[in-house]
């Protein structure tokens, strides 16, 4: 083999491998996020009321439940539910505003802790002590900075359990605000949701998120709770939802009444701290899951790149057809799929947004490495 000459045409290699890394970009959008942006929910002649117990951890989060918690207990769900919030060893007015709401909420349960667990970092005991004081079957769980969207959001979220479910994942958005890394941030919410909510629909469920998340109670004793994973800082919602949920249990609820709202980090380094949790986590993932996610972000990572290099070196109307398939196919399932989870506002830059994703991979690729920090607030 005359590997010289075969050198010669590396300008044909670099557009090969573009054709190649679109084809895969293609092969996600149309297998995997077509089905959520063309998924419509099925229509309920009847909710789906179980007696259900909402879990909230907080950690010296006394503002923000004075905030957020009586959306939660004033939810218009008539049948049996309960409130409880784990006050995780709070230095704050936690515990004193919590007994004082109970004066008034007798769906409110509080549970005081005053010992750091031992040997497990994170969220897993304050949250594994709510789930066994709950009483019902049926678990719902939040976080003391999130809101629901509505007084439906316990209701809309029951709808999920149909056909033998166990596990629903809902959307947990951010809050609308100005400046760039409000938009930053809820673009790379936007698109984590893209893909467990694709995955989910596609009998390949990965992850939940711990802000809008509900499963049985049954399924987190039998699968022995958190116990596998006890030794990682994070993990309480997606390593948990990664280890039980399969294509038979898993349901996804997209109704907008349905959401929870938190504040999205207010500045980068809060952002870093955020996404190391997170990504911590993600080397824990079943391998199938982490070779799907794994060569998207390649492909995304590599895609700009590419089609600078073919533009450039090899035949610039080519690469640009090439881009534009790839382009009007992302557009029309971005589009549609903003709307579903109402993050339309972000789609006239949607293509600006898509860019930064190669220097988020970039920024954040240390995150894989990093050691996270051994609390969860």
């Amino acid at each position: 083999m005359d590997w010289k000459n075969l050198l010669t045409h590396w300008p044909l290699f670099i557009f090969i491998g573009f054709c190649l890394i679109s084809a895969i970009q293609l092969f996600y959008y149309g297998y995997f996020f077509f089905r959520l942006a063309f998924y419509k929910q099925k229509t309920k002649t009847q909710s789906i009321t179980h007696p259900v117990s909402v879990v909230v951890c907080a950690r010296d989060e006394a503002n923000n439940l004075e905030q957020n918690l009586p959306e939660v207990l004033m939810q218009d769900y008539p049948f049996t539910h309960e409130v409880i919030v784990v006050n995780d060893n709070s230095h704050d007015d936690t515990k004193y505003f919590l007994e004082e709401m109970e004066k008034t909420f007798r769906q409110l349960k509080s549970v005081t802790l005053t010992q750091e667990a031992v040997h497990i970092p994170g969220k897993k005991f304050p949250l594994s002590v709510g789930i066994k004081t709950a009483k019902y079957g049926v678990l719902l769980l939040t976080d003391a900075d999130c809101i629901p969207a509505s007084n439906q959001w316990i209701a809309k979220m029951q709808d999920g359990y149909n056909d033998g479910k166990e596990v629903v994942l809902g959307y947990g958005a951010y809050h609308k605000k100005p400046g760039l890394l409000n938009k930053l941030v809820r673009f790379e919410t936007f698109h984590a949701a893209q893909q467990y909510f694709s995955y989910a629909l596609a009998g390949i469920p990965y992850m939940g998120v711990g802000r809008n998340l509900s499963y049985k109670k049954d399924l987190f004793f039998t699968h022995k709770g958190f116990s596998s994973m006890n030794h990682v800082p994070g993990g309480d919602d997606d390593l948990f939802i990664n280890k039980v949920a399969t294509a038979s249990n898993t349901s996804i609820v997209l109704d907008k009444e349905a959401f929870t709202f938190s504040e999205a980090p207010n500045n980068f380094s809060a952002w870093w701290r955020q996404k190391s949790r997170h990504y911590s986590t993600s080397r824990f993932y079943k391998t199938k899951h982490q070779v799907l996610l794994g060569v998207y972000a390649l492909s995304q990572f590599l895609f700009y790149p590419l089609l600078a290099a073919s533009i450039i070196f090899y035949c610039w109307w080519l690469a640009l057809s090439v881009f534009g398939l790839r382009f009007l196919t992302q557009a029309i399932v971005s589009y549609k799929t903003m709307k579903k989870l109402n993050e339309q506002d972000l789609f006239p830059m949607f293509w600006l947004l898509d860019i930064w994703q190669f220097f988020y991979y970039l920024i954040f690729s240390i995150t894989l490495i990093k050691k996270p920090r051994n609390i969860w607030k």
